[in-house]
C-alpha cells in the first residue's frame, strides 16, 4: 500500500470531529496504507485525519523501534474508563514536526474498539501505550497537542513551529 502524504497542522482537516466508521465501510486498504505512512515517517502512531480522511480510524504501535513490531488497528475506538492518576511525558506529532510538548494525560486508559476483522476488542494501555492511544483518539476529536496546553505554552510553541517552517512553507 503507498504511503500516504501526512497533513500539517494547521490544516483545518485536523480540527474535525471525525465522523464514525460505518458497518459496511472497508477501511482495511486505509489501515494499511497508514501502518506503512507511520513506519515510514517514521512515528509510532497515526489518525485518519492526518492523512486527509476524516474518519474515527488510528494506528499505533510504540515497540517497533525498539525491537519487534506490534501494530494495532483501533475502529471507533472509545475510551472506557481512565485513571484519576495523572502522568506527563513529552509528545511530538507527525503533524506539527520539529516541535514537542509536555502534555498531562490520565496515567492508563481502558479502550474499547472494533479491529480490522469486525470484532470488539477491549484493553489496558499503561505507560507509553496509553500516551499514544490517547495522543491518537484526541486526533479523532479534532484536537492536537497545542490544545492540551496553556495559551502562554500554546503561543510559545505555535510561534516555534511558524519560525521553523521558514518563509516559503
Amino acid at each position: 500500500m503507498p504511503v500516504l502524504p501526512i497533513l500539517r497542522w494547521p490544516d483545518p482537516r485536523l480540527a474535525q470531529v471525525c465522523a464514525p466508521v460505518g458497518p459496511d465501510e472497508d477501511v482495511a486498504g486505509l489501515v494499511s496504507s497508514m501502518f506503512e505512512t507511520m513506519y515510514d515517517a517514521p512515528g509510532r502512531g497515526l489518525a485518519a485525519p492526518q492523512v486527509g480522511v476524516v474518519k474515527r480510524v488510528f494506528v499505533m504501535d510504540v515497540t517497533w523501534k525498539e525491537g519487534a513490531r506490534s501494530p494495532v488497528a483501533c475502529i471507533n475506538p472509545e475510551i472506557l474508563d481512565a485513571s484519576g492518576q495523572l502522568g506527563h511525558a513529552e509528545e511530538a506529532c507527525l503533524s506539527i514536526p520539529g516541535i514537542a510538548a509536555t502534555i498531562e494525560r490520565p496515567a492508563w486508559v481502558r479502550m474499547g474498539w472494533t479491529d480490522l476483522s469486525g470484532t470488539r476488542q477491549e484493553a489496558l494501555f499503561e505507560g507509553n501505550w496509553a500516551i499514544c492511544a490517547q495522543h491518537e483518539y484526541d486526533h479523532l476529536d479534532g484536537r492536537v497537542i497545542f490544545d492540551r496546553l496553556t495559551p502562554e505554552a500554546r503561543a510559545v510553541l505555535e510561534t516555534a513551529y511558524e519560525d521553523s517552517k521558514g518563509p516559503d512553507a
